[in-house]
């Protein structure tokens, strides 16, 4: 155990940051899977709309400081790609009216 008064306070700041940190760092990867799991149903509205709330938080992750910015855009950017690959061609679209 800590002795000092600066050591304690140290102990007490960590414990709240590592908390802070494994909140976000889940919810990162519970946005991500989300949008991994509407791909591979190939629901492309569903894995479209769960990307749209993936940039807007990634976004304010960035702004908070949580994420590094090249960090979420990359992030952002493979999960666009995974999305655009289930895009159903426009020729598609206009048979079914």
């Amino acid at each position: 155990m800590a002795n000092t008064k600066s050591a304690q306070k140290r102990i007490r700041q960590i414990k709240k940051r590592t908390e802070r940190n494994r909140y976000y760092r889940t919810r990162v990867k519970t946005i991500s899977r989300r949008v991994r799991e509407a791909v591979a149903e190939g629901d492309y509205e569903k894995a479209l709309e769960y990307w749209k709330v993936a940039n807007k938080k990634f976004q304010s992750y960035v702004s908070k400081g949580i994420l590094k910015k090249n960090n979420a855009r990359r992030r952002i950017s493979r999960l666009h790609k995974l999305v655009k690959s289930i895009e159903p061609s426009q020729g598609e679209e206009s048979k079914g009216a």
